[in-house]
């Protein structure tokens, strides 16, 4: 089989070495890829937003499937122009991705099929804005409708704040085309959580639940991030609160798509506030999170390609899917000046040193120069582990990223703590 796979991240080298796994797999190409995803793959120069000449490759080649990575070619159409030539994708098709590329068509969806989440409301004039918002009371929050890259969401403390943030996205524009319209929420408090599904449209299976770190330092402190390590599975998460997910979350959705016409196979990654009320829905992203692909893909034991041919088939209820009862781990190695002006261009060094059976490096930004690995990004690399415990997948991890270093390389050094500590 060939799989073509659309990323250039961490979350794509993750996804192609699980597919590597299957030995029915006997070419993989990524675009366009990064210097780890060249080392088990073929990685092809395309844009992930250059849907014209993904197609006109894929047209030529016929890979058996293609995965898809990052939000912004699902949200641009992809899926519909793969299957226009019968192309077999994995992914929701464009409208059905609208439940990422826009967060008031999520909301309107969550209010009439009442899938519990924040009160809100959505705007486009800055005067009713305002209005509502001073209304809401304090904090509340403030997000940008559209694709942001994960910048358009602001918390603010009082209503100066928020003329200030409802001006800069409606007003001046910071997040573009994203901030054609704005949605203000009541702020929601409690534990964050990842619950990812797969569905097939009719059927959906669930992940192993994980938990992010968004705070660029140690003890949730500092700027948000894409995300700085991330665990699973997350014990706030119990089984009888997966229950209660099942039953007021993804059951629910599931039915609202029917009777919404819409289409929708591929990933449901639910992002939940864990609130003493019960969990709320944040957000819905259409695609796998980054980084909990690096730890939610090591436990799953069913051949991903069996997964994903199972979602285009719509036979999903019909495999076998089991995933392992380990714990997973990964920590996000990170350029110096993360998230605003990551500094770039250093050597990595330590990437060829073997570390201990149940590890593995996905990279993120890093590019080949001259026969040496250099950082090229943000979120440089991620450091993945994963045992019989949440604390020794953690020992795992961190140990074998004290074997790699680059110039001013940052890394939170307590990914894990309101599991462990």
């Amino acid at each position: 089989m060939k799989i073509l796979i659309i990323g250039s991240g961490a979350r794509e080298h993750a996804i192609a070495w699980k597919v590597k796994q299957d030995p029915r797999v006997s070419q993989i190409y990524l675009a366009p890829g990064n210097a780890g995803t060249s080392s088990i793959a073929q990685n092809i120069p395309i844009p992930v937003t250059d849907l014209e000449s993904l197609l006109a490759w894929a047209k030529k080649e016929r890979p058996d499937f293609t995965i898809v990575g990052p939000e912004i070619p699902l949200c641009l159409g992809i899926v519909d122009l793969f299957e226009k030539e019968n192309l077999p994708i994995f992914g929701p098709n464009q409208q059905a991705a609208q439940l990422e590329g826009s967060k008031i068509f999520t909301k309107n969806i969550l209010v009439k099929y009442g899938i519990p989440t924040a009160l809100s409301g959505s705007f486009t004039e800055l005067d009713k804005a305002e209005i509502f918002s001073q209304k809401l009371g304090f904090p509340q929050v403030i997000k940008a409708d559209g694709l942001a890259a994960g910048k358009g969401v602001l918390i603010v403390q009082n209503f100066k704040q928020a003329q200030e943030g409802l001006r800069q996205i409606l007003v001046d524009r910071h997040f573009g085309a994203a901030g054609n319209s704005v949605l203000i929420e009541e702020f929601l408090d409690g534990q964050e959580a990842s619950i990812h599904a797969i569905t097939d449209g009719n059927s959906y299976r669930i992940l192993p639940s994980a938990q992010d770190h968004k705070r660029v330092g140690d003890g949730d402190t500092g700027l948000n991030t894409g995300g700085m390590g991330a665990y699973s599975p997350a014990p706030c998460v119990t089984p009888e609160l997966l229950e209660i997910v099942r039953k007021t979350v993804f059951d629910p959705l599931l039915i609202a798509f029917k009777k919404e016409n819409i289409d929708y196979r591929g990933v449901l990654y639910a992002g939940l506030m864990l609130t003493s009320k019960g969990p709320k829905v944040l957000e819905f992203n259409a695609r796998l999170g980054d980084p909990e692909t690096q730890v939610l893909l090591p436990l799953l034991e069913t051949s991903l390609i069996d997964v994903v041919e199972a979602v285009w088939k719509r036979t999903l209820d019909q495999i076998n899917f089991k995933v392992s009862p380990l714990h997973a781990m990964t920590i996000v190695m990170a350029a110096p000046g993360y998230p605003e002006n990551p500094i770039t261009g250093t050597e990595i060094s330590g990437l060829e040193v073997k570390g201990k059976s149940n590890t593995a490096i996905f990279h993120a930004g890093t590019k080949s120069i001259a026969e040496k690995i250099t950082t090229a990004g943000g979120r440089v690399l991620t450091i993945t582990a994963w045992a019989e415990s949440l604390q020794l997948a953690r020992d795992l991890a961190y140990e074998r990223l004290s074997l790699v270093s680059f110039e001013g390389a940052h890394f939170r050094r307590d990914i894990g703590h309101r599991a462990l500590f």
